[in-house]
């Protein structure tokens, strides 16, 4: 921010309100609004508007919004931490211009997601898009960078039925909702967005896409750009699109898996080393750590109650606490890529799901692999085959647990800072107390189209 505010919070500083530059060319696509969102502690997308003529304007002193929404729960109630709650204080919303798209499944729309601030242009430390960005910076200043990417899963019904019949994975489904993918793929490269796959998945009307991996801020940027354009154009084709880690009880859910590679420079530490499957030490440290620490991420990245419905055994979501090569049912799953191609070399969180918020997850997991580098970590043994049928561990089985292991986290902690890794947990507390007690049927019934 580049003006600060005189006693009264007014700001004594004019900015320059000529129209942003990255907004020009906006008016000629009829573009009057611009959507300013971040994402709250709960995984919900929160929003306030701008018309596009007081986008400069809001630029550069920001857009005013209460901190309490740090302590919403999913269902609108709130709760407190010893930072965060009640009436008092305000932030300031500063659009990232860098960002700003035009929604091409939204006309006369643009967005841009925001960093916050308080009132006298300092940053905000319940900030999730700051500590992204903060832990990023902190493997640049050890020679690394990383490249992530989320795939998102949905399904869509249509009058309470799934609108596709077809069978998993198969071309029956994505005949019948052959206009709805071609709009949803138009609309996508539209606002600049490299798909990589659109694709039927397993469940009924269940759909996933995935997009080319980002650097970790803007990966975390695109999952909220991917899910509205989804959002939106399902509401154009009359569809309703269900993000919930769990639409059906007792079914396969949606997940929201996380790829990663580390990089330093132009090499991708995941190929070409002397490690297992490839792996540079440094790479295989990296993911040690976030092996180790999967079940304090799991809050993170699976913070729901209908998160644990999902993480079933036989169901593909990542259940076990363990690791190995293209195996599916393990939490953390490495991809070699094919050997004339080594920036392919990746590895994938399989665990989460889209009830979370994606820059505590990137973050989250840069915090953890970054603390095992200094401890040379390494991996146990992989896992091929069901790890059921070997007595392989299970990630905690419910949010209770989870959270437990996410408070005795220093790691964790240290890294979110006290005021947002207390809001965080805060939120979590209070969402396991109030769907405490209710069925399968009621937690998915209360969750599934909330995200």
């Amino acid at each position: 921010m580049d003006s600060s505010p005189d006693s009264s919070g007014h700001h004594t500083q004019e900015p320059d309100l000529h129209l942003a530059p990255q907004a020009v060319g906006l008016t000629e696509r009829g573009v009057h609004g611009v959507a300013l969102t971040w994402v709250d502690n709960a995984g919900l997308t929160r929003a306030k508007t701008v018309p596009l003529a007081r986008l400069a304007h809001a630029a550069a002193r920001g857009v005013g919004m209460s901190p309490v929404f740090d302590v919403y729960l999913v269902d609108d109630s709130m709760t407190s931490s010893r930072h965060t709650g009640g009436p008092d204080g305000d932030l300031r919303l500063v659009p990232d211009l860098d960002r700003l798209t035009a929604l091409a499944a939204q006309p006369g729309w643009a967005w841009a997601p925001v960093d916050r601030f308080d009132q006298r242009g300092g940053r905000y430390p319940g900030c999730q898009r700051h500590f992204a960005r903060r832990m990023a910076d902190r493997a640049a200043e050890r020679g690394l960078r990383l490249r992530m990417g989320f795939e998102t899963e949905w399904v869509v019904t249509q009058d309470g039925a799934p609108a596709a019949t077809g069978p998993g994975y198969g071309m029956t489904r994505l005949v019948e909702l052959s206009a709805y993918a071609d709009d949803l793929l138009t609309a996508l490269a539209a606002q600049g967005l490299d798909v990589l796959q659109l694709h039927p998945e397993y469940a009924p009307g269940q759909f996933e896409v995935s997009v080319a991996p980002s650097d970790p801020v803007g990966a975390a940027d695109e999952a909220v750009l991917v899910r509205e354009t989804i959002r939106a154009m399902s509401l154009t084709h009359g569809l309703t699109p269900a993000f919930g880690p769990a639409v059906t009880p007792r079914a396969v859910g949606n997940g929201r898996h996380l790829h990663l590679s580390l990089w330093e420079g132009e090499r991708n530490l995941c190929a070409g080393g002397d490690g297992p499957f490839g792996m540079t030490r440094r790479a295989e440290s990296f993911l040690a750590g976030i092996l180790t620490a999967l079940p304090e991420l799991l809050a993170v990245g699976a913070p729901s109650p209908a998160s644990h419905l999902r993480l079933e055994p036989s169901r593909w979501a990542g259940a076990f606490h363990c690791w190995g090569l293209e195996n599916r049912e393990a939490a953390l799953r490495f991809i070699t890529g094919a050997p004339d191609d080594p920036a392919a070399a990746n590895a994938e969180v399989k665990c989460f799901d889209p009830a979370a918020n994606p820059y505590l997850v990137v973050g989250s997991v840069l915090a953890a692999g970054l603390a095992a580098l200094d401890s040379d970590a390494a991996l146990p043994m992989p896992v091929s085959g069901d790890p059921a049928d070997q007595g392989q561990p299970r990630l905690p089985t419910s949010l209770t647990q989870s959270l437990a292991r996410f408070e005795g986290s220093t790691v964790l902690r240290e890294a979110m800072g006290d005021e947002l890794f207390e809001a965080f947990a805060a939120v979590r507390a209070a969402e396991a107390e109030l769907f405490a007690g209710h069925s399968p049927e009621e937690l998915v019934a209360e969750t599934r189209e909330r995200y």
